[in-house]
């Protein structure tokens, strides 16, 4: 797996791996699903099946070993193992490979990133392809400072991107930033250094997420009118 270090690296890996006149079945085939199934019922069962496509989910992550890591990759294996292109906008550069061992994963774009704006350039890249079942954009490690300059324009901008195909965006923060996100759950897990010793099955199935809040798709195209 040869990591994306640059937006002209990622742009250039796009126009090779996804002509646009070739189509994987797969994702002809999930256009007409409403959601992608995480295969975690923490979940599945809050959302109604899974992420909503062609809309942007949030997660939250107030407290440190909260789980974030475990559950990014248990995505990230869900998508491997439905052969589904699956990108990782990697926001300061933390992502652990070595998680992944020797088993490749050849539908997964890692795009690592120094920052927020190279995280949110990245994402505007990708959310323009279409091809992907899912992008996750993990902002948990960057800087508050750097969060906090995100405008509310940048989200309604990824959400009209979004209305355009089926992909579901994934948003890691540390703290609520996409106001406009279909749905946010915040992530209420606490791990401990025993849980190093534990199989990941067993891992899974400790997460605990809640449901914050939750819009209808009508209610999403009224934010978007309201931003303009």
């Amino acid at each position: 797996m040869n990591p994306v270090t640059n937006i002209v690296q990622l742009r250039q890996l796009l126009a090779e791996r996804f002509p646009h006149l070739r189509f994987c079945s797969e994702q002809s085939l999930a256009k007409s699903a409403a959601v992608w199934p995480t295969g975690l019922p923490q979940i599945d069962n809050i959302l109604h099946g899974g992420l909503p496509r062609s809309a942007i989910t949030e997660l939250t992550c107030p407290k440190p070993s909260s789980g974030s890591a475990l559950l990014a990759f248990a995505l990230l294996r869900h998508a491997h193992e439905s052969r589904q292109w699956v990108a990782l906008i990697d926001g300061m550069d933390s992502f652990d490979p070595a998680r992944i061992g020797e088993e490749p994963f050849p539908r997964f774009l890692w795009v690592r990133c120094r920052n927020t704006m190279q995280a949110l350039q990245s994402s505007d890249l990708l959310l323009r392809d279409g091809n992907l079942a899912l992008v996750i954009l993990d902002l948990r490690m960057n800087p508050a400072a750097e969060l906090r300059k995100v405008s509310s324009a940048t989200w309604h901008r990824f959400q009209r991107l979004l209305e355009a195909n089926s992909t579901a965006l994934f948003v890691i923060s540390p703290q609520p930033l996409v106001a406009n996100a279909r749905a946010r759950l915040e992530l209420t897990s606490r791990f401990t250094l025993d849980a190093l010793d534990q199989p990941e099955p067993d891992l899974l199935g400790q997460l605990k997420l809640r449901l914050l809040h939750q819009r209808s798709i009508s209610d999403t195209h009224e934010l978007l009118a309201q931003a303009g």
